[in-house]
């Protein structure tokens, strides 16, 4: 363990040189981060599987890596995450949290659970609303037009159902509302799944 420094990356040595001197518990923690790093990088790239995850956390023997890595792969799911990202990224955390002495695995996929839930209770109210409103446009004729100034003139441009629909003001409330409400939900759900970590 002398020579550890030799084995940080090059952007590691150099915070180091500009910290200066550090507490060994401090230099530990870095060398961990940058673990952490490498590790979760060979993730979200899809070098490694959750399982592959889960047998190099487990090959370190340090439980303070866990923790790290579970709140940075929780801190990579947005509410925008595709279907099969969340589903990865949870299969990681859930890994990772089996790896625990003192574990919390069912309240986590719990949380993980209402993150996906949260995704499909959207998607059906937008794809819902989006059939209401559709209906109601298909029905009056009125909505598929657009006046659109051109110079001097004034031109009627007949528009698809489709293009009526994102042109409605209402339409794009919806949206707008829909999007903040959901999104604090989710940031409530990922708050509430990081204090269940330990």
């Amino acid at each position: 363990m002398k020579n550890w420094e030799e084995d940080l990356p090059p952007i590691a040595r150099e915070r180091l040189a500009r910290i200066g001197g550090l507490t060994q518990e401090e230099k530990e923690r870095m060398i961990d981060s940058e673990k952490v790093n490498s590790l979760l990088s060979e993730f979200y790239q899809g070098q490694i599987d959750p399982e592959s995850l889960w047998k190099r956390l487990k090959e370190e023997g340090k439980p303070s890596l866990l923790r790290e890595a579970q709140v940075r792969l929780i801190d990579s799911l947005s509410f925008e995450s595709t279907t099969t990202e969340l589903q990865r990224k949870r299969d990681g955390i859930l890994a990772i949290e089996t790896l625990k002495e003192e574990q919390n695995t069912s309240i986590v996929e719990l949380n993980l659970n209402l993150l996906e839930d949260l995704q499909k209770r959207y998607s059906a109210e937008i794809e819902q609303a989006y059939n209401s409103i559709r209906a109601e446009v298909e029905r009056n004729p009125q909505l598929r037009v657009k006046q659109v100034q051109q110079g001097q003139n004034t031109m009627v441009v007949q528009l698809s159902v489709d293009e009526a629909i994102k042109q409605l003001p209402q339409w794009r409330d919806f949206l707008s509302d829909q999007e903040k409400r959901y999104n604090q939900e989710f940031a409530k759900i990922m708050e509430k799944l990081k204090r269940e970590l330990r």
